[in-house]
């Protein structure tokens, strides 16, 4: 349904902002419709309108007495299809909204997937025989025709499809040269088989360079036609597979969401689903569940871990009052938690719409190969309607004349064009793999050349976005291994997350661990327990001090230098005196200074961006060798960020791997997901680090930038063959089977070009 801001009554108030719809486009095959769609809607007064190719989606405000029945009408005059989105599912269901649209792209994937492998398995045995004449036994060109017919009317039944629908509505694409190409070889085999010497037995192929006055009649162009249709079948299968990613970010952050809840009902708890939860609720959170919903917790204190959502690697202490978000995890004690904002009011709807406004928002960049086909469609047609006319007019002789204009409509066929982009993504995603980069499309590519700048989150790409037992202290006097024994088997007992970290350090250097005699959990200050007959506290300082005992000098120091540096730094005691001090971080990875370095050596300058505070990030950034630093963010600064630096002028990729880095990563010129890191970080990014080492987020932008390069040669290529070729057809210089065959070879040029893009290291 359309959405609309309250009008403003009172004087002097800003104007009602105009109603925004986003409908679904059906039917576009290239960025010449989208384009097509988003002129005619713009042509409508009062209607602005966004057409997105990648998302097939259309986001249009338009102005009072528009009615969206209207919109959907224009579009459809247009030659496409249009609807309106489906309403709203109730408030925690609303992952259905994004997966609606999915059995539609499976289906067409589907269908692509099955006319590509079929007309790949009829036209190779076409092509084979048409290329090579020992393969030519008697009445070989009749089993030609059995198998090269169902790929030219089935196989290339959507690009006839979209030839007609642009016909109707006075438009042409490259699927109007391929549809007419394609059935012109097709016919004008059929009538040389039927009503010509092409059908008779012991015909063979000539390789003649001109056209004969009466060689059309004996000259078949069976593989051009199957050869053409496959191979434009297998560039639009890979770019419809590439598209059917679109909305996969939304469903990975919905996906956060919990799907029941235990309300309490009276004093007892009733697990229903997270659909049915009102505002006003209580519900209980365990520990290691999920919070359900946004709320205020009422009753328990614990730890939650929060860094999905903000960035923070050090879970945050949570006690009655405490505000708590849904989809982060409760890392401590038992929880009740009073809801205060469900379904899309909640942070993490909010954040998908941020997501989903990102993606939107970005300006889709237009194929190089879409571009020329604009321009270069309607002028090949031109020059093979011209063409047959001269020849009629200057020799009279129609099949000479036919002949020749066949010969320009195969040479234009624009097969290289086609193939010169998923040729080469298909090699560089497939090197791409064996170093652990996922490019997800040709469309990412053109911003690697202009990236200057690159974002990185701190938590799990910087760093390894777990804590860590860093340093220890010991007071004059006592034992380290004895610190870490006695410590570690008091924490080993706790759930929380430094807890744990103290614990895996403790078995680490100093081997196995005691069992508590007893542990209590001090809620927010840390633990107390007998270890060894030991009365053992662990914790902040101010747990000693409850128990007045005293940090001395040494220990003091060593605490505050820890902090100064970010680190966490827990206080350990037993039997009445301070003992010493452990440290705690999230530790630095072993490579992230090295790669820093070499995204410096490519050009880019590297900003760190992180939701921890300006102690810790400052910390980070100088261990690495960062100099630009932004710390404490929420997940929506962090959009606005890479907006900031987007409007100063600057190319933005930014590298992240968590939930909060999501909507981040679809607004940055260019997304590197850590694949170390969340689903809805991998999907929403356009290139996915599946090491989780950033010295992979160098090698990508250098793969990539090679990749691309790689397809603007293949198309230079492809459209400078066609520029060459087309006047030595339109002059009879060039018979139909020379030209299926030049165009055979541009397409090999192309593969073997892509090709080189294997021995990238």
């Amino acid at each position: 349904m359309p959405s609309t801001v309250p009008e403003q009554t009172r004087p002097g108030t800003a104007p009602r902002a105009a109603p925004e719809v986003e409908l679904s486009i059906g039917g576009m095959t290239c960025a010449s419709c989208a384009a097509r769609v988003e002129k005619k809607l713009n042509r409508m007064d009062g209607v602005t309108a966004t057409v997105n190719f990648a998302t097939e989606k259309a986001r249009i405000s338009y102005a009072d007495g528009i009615e969206v029945a209207d919109l959907i009408a224009t579009v459809e005059k247009t030659g496409y299809t249009a609807k309106r989105p489906p309403p709203p599912s109730p408030p925690a269901g609303a992952e259905g909204d994004v997966r609606s649209a999915a059995p539609a792209a499976d289906g067409e994937l589907l269908s692509l997937r099955q006319r590509l492998y079929v007309s790949l398995a009829l036209s190779v045995p076409v092509v084979l025989m048409a290329m090579v004449p020992d393969l030519q036994f008697d009445n070989w060109q009749w089993l030609s025709l059995t198998l090269a017919a169902p790929v030219v009317v089935w196989g290339a039944f959507p690009f006839h499809r979209a030839a007609w629908t642009n016909v109707r509505h006075g438009g042409a694409t490259m699927d109007t040269l391929v549809s007419i190409g394609t059935l012109a070889a097709l016919g004008w085999s059929l009538w040389a088989l039927f009503f010509g010497d092409a059908g008779m037995p012991g015909m063979r192929h000539g390789f003649e360079f001109t056209i004969s006055r009466s060689d059309g009649s004996s000259s078949i162009y069976l593989e051009a036609a199957a050869g053409v249709t496959t191979f434009i079948l297998a560039g639009r299968y890979l770019e419809a597979r590439s598209k059917r990613k679109a909305g996969a970010a939304l469903r990975a952050l919905m996906e956060l969401g919990v799907k029941d809840v235990s309300v309490l009902r009276g004093g007892t708890e009733v697990r229903i689903p997270v659909a049915q939860l009102a505002v006003g609720d209580r519900f209980v959170v365990r520990p290691g569940e999920k919070i359900a919903t946004d709320g205020t917790v009422v009753e328990g204190v614990s730890a939650v871990d929060a860094s999905m959502l903000t960035g923070e690697s050090v879970p945050v202490d949570v006690t009655v009052g405490d505000a708590v978000t849904g989809a982060t995890v409760n890392a401590g004690g038992r929880l009740v938690v009073e809801a205060t904002r469900i379904g899309a009011d909640t942070q993490l709807a909010h954040m998908a719409k941020l997501v989903e406004d990102a993606q939107n928002g970005k300006a889709e960049v237009q194929r190089l190969a879409d571009r020329i086909s604009g321009v270069f469609v309607p002028v090949v047609l031109l020059i093979a309607a011209a063409t047959l006319g001269a020849w009629l007019g200057l020799t009279g002789d129609p099949t000479a004349a036919f002949t020749a204009a066949v010969a320009v409509l195969i040479i234009a066929c624009p097969c290289a064009l086609g193939l010169a982009t998923p040729t080469a993504l298909m090699v560089g995603t497939g090197r791409g793999a064996q170093l652990g980069i996922l490019i997800k499309g040709p469309e990412v590519l053109e911003s690697t050349r202009r990236v200057d700048t690159v974002v990185l989150d701190k938590t799990g790409t910087v760093t390894t976005g777990r804590m860590q037992l860093q340093d220890v202290f010991a007071a004059p006097g006592t034992d380290r291994a004895e610190l870490l024994r006695l410590a570690g088997a008091l924490e080993h007992a706790s759930e929380h997350p430094i807890a744990r970290a103290v614990a895996a350090g403790a078995v680490e250097r100093a081997g196995s661990l005691p069992v508590p005699e007893s542990f209590e959990n001090v809620a927010g200050l840390g633990v107390q327990g007998v270890v060894d007959g030991h009365a053992v506290l662990v914790g902040r300082e101010k747990l000693l001090a409850e128990w007045a005992i005293e940090l001395p000098r040494e220990l003091s120091e060593a605490k505050a230098a820890a902090e100064a540096e970010g680190r966490t730094a827990v206080a350990v005691a037993w039997d009445g005196q301070a003992r010493g001090v452990l440290t705690v971080a999230d530790a630095i990875k072993e490579t992230s200074g090295e790669a820093v370095a070499e995204l410096r050596r490519l050009g880019l300058m590297p900003v760190l961006l992180t939701g921890d505070n300006r102690t810790v990030a400052d910390a980070v950034a100088e261990a690495v060798g960062i100099d630009e630093v932004i710390a404490d963010v929420l997940p929506q600064d962090k959009v606005d960020v890479v907006k900031r630096l987007q409007a100063e002028g600057r190319t933005v990729a930014m590298v992240g791997d968590g939930v909060n880095d999501a909507a981040a990563l679809a607004q940055a010129d260019l997304g590197l997901a850590m694949g170390t890191g969340t689903d809805a970080a991998v999907e929403a990014g356009d290139l996915t680090l599946v090491r989780g080492d950033l010295r992979v987020a160098a090698d990508a932008i250098r793969l990539s930038r090679r990749t691309l390069a790689i397809i603007k040669g293949n198309l230079f290529w492809a459209f400078g063959y066609n520029v060459a070729a087309l006047p030595l057809a339109a002059a009879g210089l060039l018979n139909p089977m020379i030209a299926g065959a030049a165009m055979a070879f541009s397409s090999v040029f192309v593969v073997t070009n892509s090709l080189r893009l294997r021995s990238f290291t």
